[in-house]
């Protein structure tokens, strides 16, 4: 088969169905309908007479041909990606261009002004959408292309990705202002005794805080486990169920919410924040502008705050 009768785009399509593991998923990352996707998936299946990818369940399982061209087919467009790129220039007074960024709630909250801010000064006609993606799931999209950045903690990720450090933030706990047992203190003792919000985008396991606790022999009781900040601030307001969470959001929120802000009651690793990247755009001028706005809105919101490392644990939640 000659490279002169390849669509490019449907190997692009390929290697989102592999990542997402279906149909729909695949459509919703590049933009397209499903019947669009499912019309470019019999396309490859006429092209390699090969299905290509058999369905169990919800899920398209690859077949053995595709296990075996996936990894030269990503390197192949990764390459290109990279011979396209060197050539691109970007002017961001007059580019107009949507980049998609890898955000945790919280993150979003507390950095997202500032960069609309200079957005709107350097790049007014560029367009961001941050969505939340599984940690599982970042070597993926990144190489796919349909995620431009993401921020997240200090993650294992293979060579072909790249990171830097980015901002820090500190672990604080949050009780409603008249709680009857703590008022502007707390200890390790009264912190075990209260009953506490968990908020994890996962259905089980435990969170970065009772992961430290575990490291101490300790253990908590969680009397709910819900998915945004936003809502356990709230609840907190209201009851007398604690909330351990980022320190700048926690400030933030309790504005609002009138909740008091204490320090955690023991040493806890700071919650420090990395931008991620794919080697294939890292001399691309859009990616490259887009990690310089990044890092400045980040610096101004972790206000300078010494560099701090910490290790990997394999224990560390994947959502």
């Amino acid at each position: 088969m000659h490279i002169s009768r390849v669509d490019l785009n449907l190997l692009v399509v390929l290697d989102t169905i592999y990542t997402e593991g279906g149909i729909t998923k695949a459509a919703e990352k590049l933009h397209l309908t499903q019947p669009a996707n499912s019309h470019a998936l019999a396309r490859l299946r006429d092209m390699f007479d090969d299905p290509l990818f058999e369905r169990q369940g919800y899920k398209m399982v690859p077949t053995a041909l595709t296990k075996r061209l996936i990894d030269p087919l990503r390197d192949s467009l990764q390459q290109l990606g990279a011979i396209l790129n060197d050539t691109q220039s970007f002017e961001p007074a007059t580019a107009k261009k949507r980049f998609v960024v890898g955000l945790r709630d919280y993150m979003e909250s507390t950095v997202m002004p500032r960069l609309m801010q200079s957005l709107a000064l350097e790049a007014p006609e560029v367009e961001l959408s941050t969505v939340r993606v599984n940690r599982r799931n970042l070597e993926g999209e990144l190489a796919a292309g349909t995620l431009d950045v993401a921020v997240d903690v200090l993650l294992p990720v293979p060579a072909p990705d790249k990171f830097t450090r980015i901002g820090v933030d500190g672990m604080a706990v949050v009780a409603r202002r008249d709680h009857p047992r703590v008022q502007g203190s707390l200890d390790m003792e009264a912190y075990l005794a209260e009953r506490h919000i968990l908020v994890s985008s996962r259905r089980a396991g435990p969170g970065f805080e009772d992961i430290e606790l575990h490291r101490q022999g300790l253990q908590r009781r969680v009397a709910l486990r819900c998915q945004f900040y936003f809502a356990a601030c709230r609840t907190v307001s209201q009851t007398d169920l604690l909330l351990t969470m980022p320190e700048s959001y926690a400030h933030m929120a309790s504005r609002q919410f009138g909740n008091q802000v204490l320090p955690f009651p023991a040493p806890l690793a700071p919650m420090d924040a990395y931008l991620y990247w794919h080697a294939s755009t890292d001399n691309d001028a859009g990616n490259r502008w887009l990690r310089g706005l990044m890092l400045r809105s980040y610096a101004h919101w972790s206000g300078g705050v010494p560099v701090r490392w910490p290790a990997w644990d394999s224990s560390w939640p994947a959502g």
